[in-house]
């Protein structure tokens, strides 16, 4: 059996994964409205001062750097209301999905792989942390145990069998899955 290495062995780590998120989310909404109020103002005020905004290239970066910025801003506000939404007590009992720790076989080379699903900030496939917004991620989440599922992957078809399966609810009964 390939386990790979920290797949559900990082206990404490997961178990903060969304609220670290969140927390990076927020300290970057901060610096970005910062930005969009404090600095760039002052930045295109003396850009303007430099003369016609035709040819003028600083006017012009600066413009397009508040556009970047707002255009950011909306994207954090939107994936903070996305994390804020996550409720651990709404997800399935006994089906495979955010937080759930599986043992799959993959059946093309006949090997036995371990996956953690997570959301995505949190996701790093060496080490079997999968994305619930990754192919194999969204093919593996509703499963059970004894489930063989076909997954289209960017290289190409593949078959698991969820051999075992540990979901959030169950982890968190082992204290082994305080995600939220």
């Amino acid at each position: 059996m390939r386990r790979w290495p920290g797949a559900g062995t990082a206990h404490r780590r997961r178990g903060r994964d969304v609220q670290e998120i969140r927390n990076k989310l927020e300290v970057e909404l901060k610096a970005l409205e910062h930005e969009i109020i404090h600095e760039l103002p002052k930045e295109i005020q003396t850009a303007r001062e430099l003369g016609d905004l035709r040819e003028n290239a600083e006017y012009k970066a600066a413009i397009e750097r508040q556009t970047l910025v707002r255009g950011r801003i909306d994207q954090v506000r939107q994936r903070l209301e996305e994390l804020s939404r996550i409720r651990i007590d709404k997800l399935p009992l006994e089906t495979a999905h955010l937080g759930s720790l599986l043992t799959v076989l993959d059946m093309e080379n006949d090997e036995e792989k371990t996956f953690e699903l997570v959301v995505p900030e949190a996701a790093d496939p060496a080490s079997g942390r999968l994305s619930i917004a990754s192919p194999i991620g969204q093919g593996l989440i509703g499963k059970e145990e004894g489930d063989e599922v076909k997954i289209r992957t960017p290289n190409g078809l593949r078959t698991f069998e969820v051999i075992s399966l540990r979901t959030i609810h169950q982890r968190k009964n082992d204290g082994d899955g305080d995600i939220a």
